[in-house]
């Protein structure tokens, strides 16, 4: 069994980005300012929809500072995915 396939109520290993992994991360963060966020690495768990954790590195735009944070997000079944936390690693 691959990394990209789902376990109900299990997250997947970390694994790189499918395109709709990036089309989600898209979409949550349409319209979100402050910080630049770039996606690495993606883990899932299959809910009722999808809950997505992206490995990401996060930037301030003008600054040459950087860090690893995780942005979690839920996209359900019918309707738009958002972001729902994100911790600083």
């Amino acid at each position: 069994m691959s990394a990209q396939e789902n376990f109900v109520g299990g997250w997947t290993p970390y694994h790189e980005l499918t395109p709709k992994d990036r089309e989600v991360f898209k979409e949550a963060l349409a319209g979100f300012v402050g910080v630049n966020y770039t996606p690495e690495k993606v883990s899932t768990q299959v809910v009722n929809g999808t809950n997505y954790r992206y490995l990401s590195k996060a930037t301030v735009p003008g600054s040459s500072d950087s860090w690893q944070a995780v942005v979690e997000i839920y996209a359900p079944i019918k309707g738009k995915p958002h972001i729902t936390q994100i911790h600083r690693i």
